[in-house]
């Protein structure tokens, strides 16, 4: 039985990068090696590197006054590396999830940080609008996507100071103007590459501007003039990642995959907006279409297990809904086929009609 992989990451990749990852980890291009034992330094390994970045520079047409790091720890270390290296006095905050808040509370650990806006007061089911950004500020944080919640920021702000982009669900899921930013970061493992390495797009000039000593290892400068080779970089992951940026090239860019991601996000949302059944869980000028939630209507939220289970049956994967939210999450990201959202709302319409 196929599966349909809906799971928020790691998630889904190119079945072709799978492939090619495959094959590397036995043999890397012929030269009786793998991808996971030559060495960091090798020119194989640094042909893989640079062609990895290119790519990155070309899909999200980064200017080059931009650093393109590659590093370890996840989006979580980055909470704490962006202030480190940023926050002289004050920040500001967008809290839009947990993510967010996450960020947000490390932050205060190293100077004056608040939410600019929140939208807890209704458990994260909208973006907030009509806020004002401090021009004192060091910078203005913001997370593009949240996963859990299922919110989502579809365009690039217009910032009077740096602005700082937490883009772990969402990158090269839609076109973004990278001059608007002064460092975009974000986990692999959703939209392009396996977990275990960490992007990082940064603007040099806003470095170097706080009083503290920032230790090597979290000082993004140490990484520039090392070139992502200060220590040993997750050289696996890295591979899986260019594989995947070569597919999503092939099939068109991030322009191309935006218009395939909204067919699919649409396709769901449609279904779930015409049931008897299902309702979503996000305001509708806010919905993701990364990480789709809903939940069954107050009369059928006795059938939710039912529907886990007739769901795993047909070969559906990963939808169960974070705990904070309950109900359902698809999350549709880059490389899941629109075939498979299709399988998706079909089992949803199936289960209703024996049910509703």
């Amino acid at each position: 039985m196929k599966k349909h992989n809906f799971n928020a990451g790691p998630c889904i990749l190119p079945e072709v990068a799978l492939q090619n990852t495959a094959k590397a980890v036995i043999d890397l291009d012929g030269i009786g090696m793998s991808v996971l034992t030559i060495s960091h330094r090798s020119k194989e390994f640094e042909a893989i590197m640079d062609e990895t970045k290119a790519l990155w520079r070309e899909l999200l047409h980064i200017p080059d006054n931009y650093h393109i790091l590659f590093l370890g720890g996840g989006a979580s270390l980055q909470f704490c590396m962006v202030p480190y290296n940023l926050l002289q006095k004050k920040a500001v905050y967008l809290e839009t999830g947990v993510w967010a808040k996450k960020a947000l509370q490390e932050a205060k650990i190293f100077g004056d940080a608040t939410a600019l806006a929140s939208s807890a007061d209704k458990n994260f089911t909208y973006i907030p609008k009509g806020f004002k950004i401090p021009t004192d500020v060091d910078y203005f944080h913001i997370t593009t996507n949240n996963t859990i919640y299922g919110s989502e920021l579809k365009e690039d702000i217009d910032s009077p100071v740096t602005l700082v982009a937490d883009m772990s669900p969402d990158i090269m899921s839609r076109p973004v103007d990278i001059k608007k930013y002064g460092l975009i970061y974000g986990g692999a493992q959703k939209n392009v590459g396996p977990a275990g390495v960490t992007f990082v797009i940064i603007r040099e000039d806003i470095l170097g501007k706080v009083d503290r000593k920032i230790p090597t290892m979290l000082d993004y400068r140490t990484h520039i003039k090392e070139d992502s080779m200060f220590n040993t970089p997750p050289c696996g992951a890295i591979f899986t990642m260019r594989e995947t940026l070569k597919w999503l090239k092939s099939i068109g860019g991030v322009e191309k995959i935006n218009e395939l991601n909204r067919k699919k996000a649409q396709l769901l949302y449609d279904a779930i907006d015409s049931s008897k059944m299902f309702v979503g869980t996000v305001e509708k000028d806010s919905r993701s279409i990364m990480n789709i939630c809903f939940v069954m209507k107050p009369e059928y939220k006795d059938k939710e297990d039912a529907f886990m289970e007739f769901a795993k049956k047909a070969g559906m994967v990963g939808i169960k809904g974070h705990r904070s939210v309950g109900g359902f999450r698809a999350s549709t990201y880059n490389a899941l086929p629109i075939e498979s959202v299709q399988a998706l709302v079909d089992c949803m319409r199936e289960f209703e009609k024996l049910n509703a």
